[in-house]
């Protein structure tokens, strides 16, 4: 292709994208967990966060 640059990720970039996108996700999870009151998958959540730091 012309005038396109093609940036190849190197496979500790993408590690880091993918975890990245796993805590947002998580956090999304979490908040809409707290929203509902759903404690139980709170607790499940947060331990989910807690393996992933």
């Amino acid at each position: 292709m012309f005038g396109v640059k093609r940036h190849r990720l190197s496979v500790q970039e993408v590690a880091a994208r993918h975890r990245d996108n796993l805590r947002h996700n998580l956090e999304r999870r979490l908040e809409a967990a707290r929203a509902r009151g759903n404690d139980e998958l709170v607790r499940q959540l947060e331990a989910e966060a807690d393996y992933l730091k």
